[in-house]
């Protein structure tokens, strides 16, 4: 019998610290990722998600025999929008600035570092300094709690910790504290930090949601589709809108039983499209995870909602889908393959560290420690 390849603690700790030295695309090309899986110019340009899919095939009709009621005619989306007698087909019209454009301008222009004296920040009295703070969204007020120890202690002096709890409930209105909470703030770290990148949760509540028409086809099966959700959800998933249009979605999936996943609450932020059910959701983690089909960057590897898509899938199926994905990896074609050649070639090794990174990062009603220790892994 061949023996199983033992790690060495090095490995491990790469496996363990999910800290990333520069871009995963450009390898720092186009600048400091400060941490995150890919820099802020890379994720304009690959995971913009304001962007709209060109014209074409909306999707791919499957021929499983599994699949009950999937005997939907091939059509294009117009069919559908103009099979509803008196319906009045408006085209939204999505308004956005361009971001790339600009983050690309400031890359090229030269910048004179001297224009800015020196210390003139650390210079500026706490009533200055609490006028800035004031127009900061709730992740910039923590990040500036992070730059010195005075800038945390006007902040810490300023926010109570009901205004914590506050942006809790609205950047993440899934999260339910399973005991009393003493400091909302070390909650709101906790879960800040167990996001894996930071752009997309940031840009969760600054999205620029089109105008709908209330009786289109995409409202009723929405609104079908939410009312299912709430009378007779699927075990360990509930799923939320975070807009009246439905256009942008929070969902939570419980780690399955007897998987290494088990009891970590895990996080995903949907992207239902102009064109649904046309065309598939956008499906991203907002929770750190350690598996093979989901990768640094939260993007889940599920055929259904990239090229196997069909009319009779919902946004339930989908979230049961990705629920027995974490129970049965697909190792094949992996969204990370160093993970998956750690789980066909050490599965309990596996298991162990996917277990590590549920408890730190989807049990957030546990302040866990930055570093862990690794004697005995």
């Amino acid at each position: 019998m061949a023996r199983q390849k033992r790690h060495t603690i090095p490995e491990i700790q790469a496996f363990l610290k999910p800290e990333y030295d520069s871009c995963m695309m450009c390898c720092g090309f186009y600048g400091n990722n400060f941490g995150q899986p890919v820099c802020s110019t890379c994720h304009l340009f690959l995971f913009s998600i304001n962007k709209e899919e060109g014209e074409g095939e909306v999707y791919t009709e499957k021929a499983d025999s599994d699949d009950s009621g999937n005997e939907e005619p091939v059509a294009e989306a117009d069919f559908y929008a103009s099979s509803d007698s008196g319906a009045k087909v408006v085209k939204a019209v999505v308004h956005k600035t361009d971001k790339l454009a600009e983050r690309l301008g400031c890359l090229t222009v030269v910048r004179d570092r001297d224009q800015v004296p020196e210390g003139l920040v650390d210079s500026l009295p706490p009533e200055v300094l609490l006028v800035v703070f004031k127009y900061l969204d709730d992740i910039s007020k923590w990040t500036a709690g992070q730059v010195c120890t005075r800038w945390r202690q006007i902040l810490d002096a300023e926010m109570s910790q009901s205004k914590w709890k506050h942006f809790i409930s609205l950047r993440w209105p899934l999260f339910q504290p399973q005991f009393k909470v003493t400091c909302w703030k070390a909650i709101y770290t906790q879960l800040l930090e167990s996001s894996p990148c930071r752009y997309c949760l940031d840009s969760m509540m600054l999205q620029s949601t089109p105008p709908i028409e209330e009786n289109s086809w995409r409202h009723r099966r929405l609104r079908s589709e939410l009312k299912t959700l709430k009378s007779d959800p699927p075990e360990g998933i509930q799923a939320t809108p975070l807009d009246r249009h439905c256009c942008h979605w929070q969902a939570s999936i419980t780690g399955p039983q007897g998987s290494p996943y088990e009891g970590g609450l895990f996080l995903l932020y949907l992207q239902i499209p102009q064109s649904y059910p046309m065309r598939p959701p956008k499906v991203r983690f907002i929770t750190k995870i350690f598996h093979p089909n989901i990768s640094r960057h939260g993007d889940v590897g599920l055929d259904s909602i990239h090229h196997n898509w069909s009319l009779a899938l919902t946004i339930s199926k989908v979230l049961i889908s990705i629920q027995s994905l974490l129970t049965d990896p697909y190792c094949h074609v992996c969204m990370e393959p160093s993970i998956g050649a750690l789980y066909r070639k050490a599965k309990s090794e596996f298991e162990r560290i996917a277990r590590l990174w549920t408890w730190k990062f989807a049990m957030h009603d546990y302040v866990m420690p930055t570093d862990i220790d690794l004697n005995g892994v």
